[in-house]
């Protein structure tokens, strides 16, 4: 079951130059084949949060508006010179959208893809209670302090945490304690626990999360990865073999070849599009074609294949994942498929939404070996590279 919506509006602040990330922008640096921001937004999404605003450099906010990936219902508006500046255009977005009273906003960092829905529900609900609320995690390892290059003193770790986002605080305080500090005004503050802490307002904490990692240097993209389990591609690999029947034309990889009869089976026939089906569902860990389609009254008889495997790829999708690419070999001694490999690429490609070049047919006799060599029937093999969906 769903878990209910979260009480909570959010601002995600993006707005910064990422000018350690080696001549990378954070933003849309890409994580998995999506852009970091996208898995930012990702837990409040999910969590049903009431409005979401991004806050970005006034010269992306154009082409963040456009993107086809911006979850739906998302406003992107310019930000300031400074965080603290940034989140009051934030705030004043949600304000504009219906934001107001004691409603809670939670701030988070873009730079953060890896918070969980679970760390977002304790900061709302400790927000909701005590007004404001912030994630942190306790210091485990020795902490020196260094000047010149050389230690000049161990810190005592007792009481030391780290702070994270999102912070979360009732609209109502977090109005009070701009009347205080203006966010254009000489003071700066590096979140919004510390323009609190500065008015003497009590900011609860909640425990943090141990791997939601602020993205800083770019070899933290790789450490994300990890994190978000994106790290590597999934690889599915697909059988399967059909008897010649009678009928005709033979449907193979999506299209048909004239002048040659047509596979035995519950559906089309189609040994291509069916191994290809198969290789995407074990990529992805969805099962394989015959629980999906059974051969029986569930499946009607003689069905496009390539219907089964449009299917299969919407399944896959829903799952997060995309078909990155596929190597297919096709077996049997007839009919001559040299001149017809490109076409059954290009429709494999459409069908799993997959750009050509990354599709490669080839094609084999068996070496006159066994029934696909005797030409009693043909077989195929595919393997699928999946990637996270963009």
């Amino acid at each position: 079951m769903r878990p209910a919506p979260i009480a909570a509006d959010v601002v995600v602040v993006a707005a910064g130059s990422s000018t350690r990330m080696g001549g990378i922008d954070k933003v849309t640096a890409p994580i998995g084949g999506r852009p970091l921001l996208a898995w930012a937004l990702d837990p409040f999404v999910a969590a049903g949060a009431g409005r979401i605003v991004v806050v970005a450099a006034a010269a992306r906010v154009d082409e963040l508006r456009q993107s086809e990936w911006l979850p739906e219902g998302v406003a992107i508006v310019a930000g300031g010179a400074r965080r603290q500046a940034s989140v009051a255009a934030g705030v004043a977005e949600l304000e504009r959208m219906g934001a107001s009273g004691d409603r809670v906003v939670l701030v988070h960092d873009a730079a953060r893809p890896a918070a969980g829905g679970e760390l977002v529900t304790r900061v709302v609900t400790a927000a909701e209670e005590h007004g404001a609320a912030i994630p942190c995690v306790p210091i485990v390892e020795t902490v020196k302090r260094v000047t010149d290059g050389r230690i000049d003193g161990t810190v005592d770790r007792d009481g030391l945490w780290t702070a994270q986002t999102p912070q979360g605080v009732r609209l109502g305080i977090l109005r009070a304690a701009w009347e205080r500090f203006p966010p254009h005004g000489a003071d700066v503050f590096t979140d919004e626990a510390s323009l609190l802490e500065a008015c003497t307002i009590p900011v609860h904490v909640v425990l943090g999360q141990p791997d939601n990692l602020k993205v800083t240097h770019s070899a933290d993209l790789a450490r994300a990865a990890s994190i978000l389990g994106v790290d590597a591609p999934r690889i599915g690999i697909g059988m399967d073999s059909h008897p010649f029947g009678p009928g005709a034309p033979l449907a193979l990889g999506g299209i048909e070849v004239s002048g040659a009869p047509r596979l035995s089976g519950h559906s089309d026939g189609d040994v291509v599009l069916h191994a290809v089906a198969d290789a995407v569902l074990g990529a992805a860990g969805l099962g394989d074609l015959g629980r999906l389609h059974p051969a029986d009254a569930r499946t009607p008889r003689g069905v496009d294949s390539g219907l089964l495997l449009q299917d299969v790829v919407s399944r896959t999708r829903a799952a997060g994942l995309e078909v990155a690419g596929l190597d297919i070999t096709i077996v049997g001694a007839r009919p001559r498929l040299a001149d017809r490999l490109d076409a059954i690429r290009d429709r494999v490609a459409s069908l799993a939404g997959v750009r050509m070049e990354r599709v490669n047919v080839k094609a084999s006799t068996g070496n006159l070996s066994g029934d696909e060599g005797a030409g009693r029937s043909m077989s195929a093999h595919a393997v699928a590279t999946l990637q996270a969906h963009r």
